[in-house]
């Protein structure tokens, strides 16, 4: 094939780009030159995105009770961010990887072999509502650098910066079609499943987890998803109140607490809980109301109504099906067996657990069966070793979400939180399918060769040369040479 007529190896379909891979004299270089021409298309769009990120910030303003700086700071400013990452590391990380002689089998000599990494085909992105920009838009990014053809599926009335996304990415040399917005409402899911896809990557509630799992089941397509969260907090004795106070109150606040790793769930020795609670009362009243759907105040008023008949103290004001908007509700003296405890709730509510220990801290936490995120405050020694115990996919010490958007950073849950990851050197691995190729050099195939008398007797001594314990190795050589004499013979 003579690639200087032929079009740019991004301009073509899949199963083109395939066929040149298969003709290509050199698929390190091919497939170097194609990264290649992908992250320029991303070094633009990252460019786009600094200039006019006001279009933006007005693209993002349906979201309800979020003030321009925190659209740039939790959705703009990382997006660029990873767009960065992959211009520095998707090259490598999607180069082909050859493997050496070491490790290799002996009695594989004289083949090579290398390990690479493909597009999947055409992934299906279904966006939430809380972060519409930056959570469907580094995965698409990351779809496109690894070669792959992207759906966004926005959530109902978040379309707009998906749009926008879409027209920056073909301005920056990205060819027609690779990119495309679907409908937003629930269908749209369904018919691009039905119509063919390679790949879903979904972020939204385990309810829908589960529904559109379903549906991929029948057509055995793989997924990655990132599903509800109720994130634990813990405090260990040594933490600073007043900090901690100052950080439960920033993850009330942070988009409504519309977050899906936002504090939920307070683990805090008995010693600590007063002071904790007075500080994050105190923190708590500056912050103002929030818009919250209805759906959500019925659900939370009848938890949060359950938990204080069982006990529970509401500091706060429980939300009611008239007021269309809450302040963050507190309650404490909360039991891990309570309901509201066990369900994701996507409104500013948090509950303060006293323990006696960090081990019945662990113990209480495991009555939930989400584990996407978790925040541990305290000396950071004595932090580290509680973070190893926790069962999350992602731990923060003595912080709360900040960290989760460096972009090398993989993000997923665990458990009924999800699964797969996104984001980081992982995430974008995830947008690729495995080949091996192996190449076996000369012209010797003993395998190839019928069995003969005296084979097994070879290769029973060669597994114990290689693979036996200490004192079983002199034999095994004596009896290898006995089966190569003996063969010969044959």
């Amino acid at each position: 094939m003579d690639r200087n007529n032929s079009p740019s190896p991004d301009v073509v379909t899949l199963s083109e780009r395939n066929e040149r891979y298969w003709q290509s004299a050199d698929y390190t270089a091919w497939n170097a030159q194609c990264v290649s021409l992908r992250l320029s298309v991303i070094r633009g769009l990252r460019h786009r995105i600094a200039a006019d990120a006001e279009r933006l910030v007005r693209s993002l303003e349906t979201r309800p009770g979020r003030r321009a700086a925190e659209s740039v700071s939790a959705e703009i400013l990382p997006l660029a961010e990873a767009c960065r990452f992959l211009e520095r590391e998707a090259a490598g990380l999607l180069a082909p990887r050859r493997l050496g002689r070491r490790g290799r089998p002996l009695w594989l000599f004289g083949v090579e072999a290398e390990v690479r990494r493909e597009p999947v085909g055409a992934v299906l992105i279904v966006g939430p509502s809380n972060y519409p920009l930056l959570l469907p838009g580094v995965q698409a990014v990351q779809a496109l650098v690894a070669g792959n053809r992207v759906l966004v599926k926005p959530a109902p009335g978040c379309g707009a910066p998906m749009v926008l996304l879409g027209e920056w990415l073909e301005e920056a040399g990205l060819p027609p079609g690779l990119f495309r917005v679907l409908d937003e409402s629930a269908g749209a899911v369904a018919e691009a499943i039905a119509a063919g896809i390679d790949k879903l990557v979904l972020t939204g509630s385990a309810d829908t987890g589960r529904a559109v799992a379903e549906q991929l089941a029948r057509h055995l397509v793989p997924s990655t998803m990132e599903l509800s969260g109720n994130d634990a907090v813990f405090v260990l004795k040594g933490a600073e109140v007043e900090q901690v106070a100052r950080a439960l109150a920033f993850g009330l606040r942070l988009n409504g607490s519309a977050t899906c790793i936002a504090p939920r769930r307070v683990f805090v020795p008995r010693g600590m809980a007063a002071g904790l609670e007075d500080a994050l009362v105190r923190h708590a009243a500056a912050i103002p109301q929030v818009p919250v759907p209805l759906p959500t105040r019925r659900r939370l008023a009848s938890l949060a109504r359950d938990a204080v008949a069982e006990g529970a103290r509401a500091l706060g004001i429980v939300p009611t099906e008239e007021r269309p908007a809450m302040t963050p509700l507190i309650l404490a003296d909360a039991r891990p067996g309570m309901a509201l405890l066990r369900e994701e709730i996507f409104a500013p509510v948090l509950s303060l657990v006293p323990v006696r220990d960090m081990v019945e801290a662990l113990e209480a936490a495991a009555h939930s069966p989400y584990a996407l995120g978790a925040s541990v405050f305290g000396p950071v020694a004595q932090a580290r070793e509680l973070a190893g115990r926790i069962d999350a996919g992602t731990v923060t010490i003595n912080d709360l979400i900040v960290p989760t958007a460096d972009p090398r950073l993989p993000f997923g849950g665990r458990h009924a939180s999800g699964w797969g990851v996104t984001r980081g050197a992982e995430g974008l691995l995830e947008m690729t399918q495995v080949k091996t190729v192996s190449v076996r050099r000369g012209r010797l195939r003993p395998h190839f060769d019928a069995p003969r008398e005296g084979d097994d007797a070879l290769m029973l001594a060669a597994l114990r040369l290689f693979h036996g314990g200490p004192g079983t190795r002199t034999e095994a050589l004596r009896r290898m040479l006995r089966a190569v004499r003996g063969r010969s013979r044959n």
